[in-house]
């Protein structure tokens, strides 16, 4: 225990150190600004419409050609997981020095897990930092307290992002250990971070168009299926999944994530969802980040401990 947290204080501080955590942080932080002030553009005007949850309007709201504050998060998200660790592991085998920190009296796997704990723990602090500042920025600019429903809404919202980071982190440091060069980790991360915000919708489009044609698209029932097949391919991306809980929590008037047919809503009184509702609808989302980030570094662990090491 001793050894994992030498090391684990060792890559707290280099990250901290780094200019390149500084150049994150100061780009997260005028982008999460950038969309409060969007937000705030057109706040009167939500409020005029919906005068409730006020307060979790800013981080949802978008400006005229600025994104809302949810928006910029789930895009760039990612960058910062992949900036923490796409050269954990094979900048230390190019330098020579995984070879002398192995040496230590600490075990083998206590590099890759103080590496990943080091990083989470970033991000956390990072995520948790930038909600709370940003919701000073939005409280001093509009003078209006939240009420703890919006508290209880917000910190979800954050433990959402601090996880969903997370799994960034894990896949970029599995990119790190089966990759020889950080500048092919990092290409993969970046590859994979576009296809998924870019490309995965397109390509299930094309999937489902392909599986329901729709010149055979006649009854109810096989619209219902084909959604349901977009939707459960789309899930399978962490970008839409993220993107969707969040949707979900911030948004109270969501009642549900799947297809509504007409009768299911024959009768029912329109209103918002409370925070526990919510959650039973999201829950899912977040087992299924967790689970994601669990194997990817799972995936991180074993081929870390099945590599020689000392081949450069």
């Amino acid at each position: 225990m001793s050894g994992f947290m030498a090391l684990y204080r060792k890559e707290m501080a280099d990250h901290i150190r780094s200019r390149r955590f500084l150049i994150v942080l100061v780009l997260i932080a005028l982008t999460s600004y950038a969309g409060i002030y969007g937000a705030l553009t057109n706040l009167s005007s939500a409020v005029a419409e919906d005068q409730n949850f006020i307060f979790l309007k800013l981080f949802t709201l978008s400006g005229n050609s600025i994104p809302s504050f949810t928006s910029f998060i789930a895009l760039l998200g990612p960058f910062v997981g992949l900036t923490l660790g796409f050269d954990a592991i094979n900048s230390e085998r190019s330098e020579g020095t995984l070879n002398r920190l192995v040496a230590q009296p600490i075990h083998r796997d206590t590099v890759i897990n103080g590496k990943f704990m080091a990083g989470a723990t970033i991000i956390f602090i990072m995520v948790f930092a930038m909600g709370i500042l940003t919701g000073a920025a939005g409280l001093l600019a509009t003078g209006i307290l939240p009420q703890s429903e919006e508290i209880g809404r917000l910190f979800v919202f954050l433990l959402f992002t601090a996880v969903y980071i997370c799994f960034w982190l894990a896949l970029s440091i599995w990119f790190s250990v089966i990759c020889r060069h950080a500048a092919t980790s990092a290409m993969l991360g970046i590859a994979l971070w576009i296809f998924f915000a870019l490309f995965m919708t397109l390509v299930v489009n094309i999937i489902t168009q392909f599986l329901y044609p729709a010149e055979q698209m006649s009854t109810m029932g096989q619209l219902v299926d084909y959604y349901e097949c977009q939707m459960g391919l789309n899930r399978l991306s962490p970008y839409y999944l993220y993107s969707e809980a969040v949707s979900t929590i911030m948004n109270p008037s969501v009642r549900s994530m799947n297809v509504i047919l007409p009768q299911q809503l024959s009768g029912a009184i329109a209103g918002y969802l409370s925070l526990g509702q919510s959650l039973l609808l999201v829950w899912p989302h977040l087992t299924g980040l967790l689970a994601a980030t669990a194997v990817i570094f799972a995936a991180s662990y074993i081929s870390f401990m099945r590599r020689e090491i000392r081949s450069r």
